[in-house]
């Protein structure tokens, strides 16, 4: 397994887990990304040790996807909105702060078991990740969740209640 790429296989369960789970999104903030030039790369011994830690949530059956993303000056972009009309600009970004550096996305049965996976992080000092639950078709009232239902099918519906 690549240390920054991992995918649920089709058909392959996506967690061993029996009773009701929620989705958490740990999003990781890497202070060398802040100052990085076009073309930085994360050093082996680092990425060594983030592949261990993939493959424990792996192992677990917590692990629903993962990746990791360039730094701002490797061929990024901001596209933002205003009038109904986008507009884009071209990175590297001088004042890039807190920069997303990747991210995770677990199955688990509570928030403190997100907080738990997130703490083993093998981050570097003043490095953060945020931790984010991801909605679940039970935080909307009934009439909605039988709108989205109808609006974009089963498979979304379904997908939205884990």
């Amino acid at each position: 397994m690549r240390p920054f790429d991992y995918r649920v296989k089709a058909g392959q369960p996506a967690h061993t887990l029996k009773e009701k789970t929620m989705r958490f999104m740990m999003i990781m903030f890497p202070k060398d990304y802040e100052t990085a030039k076009p073309g930085w790369v994360p050093d082996f011994k680092a990425m060594e040790e983030m592949g261990k830690y993939n493959e424990e949530l792996g192992k677990a059956g917590v692990l629903l996807a993962l990746d990791g993303l360039t730094p701002p000056a490797t061929m990024s972009a901001r596209v933002t909105f205003k009038d109904g009309k986008s507009k884009v600009t071209d990175g590297p970004f001088t004042e890039a702060k807190e920069v997303v550096g990747g991210y995770w996305i677990i199955q688990v049965k509570s928030r403190e078991e997100a907080l738990e996976w997130a703490s083993r992080i093998p981050g570097k000092d003043n490095e953060m990740v945020e931790v984010r639950r991801m909605f679940d078709l039970t935080d909307f009232d009934p009439e909605t969740q039988k709108e989205i239902q109808k609006k974009f099918g089963d498979d979304v519906a379904a997908e939205m209640r884990q």
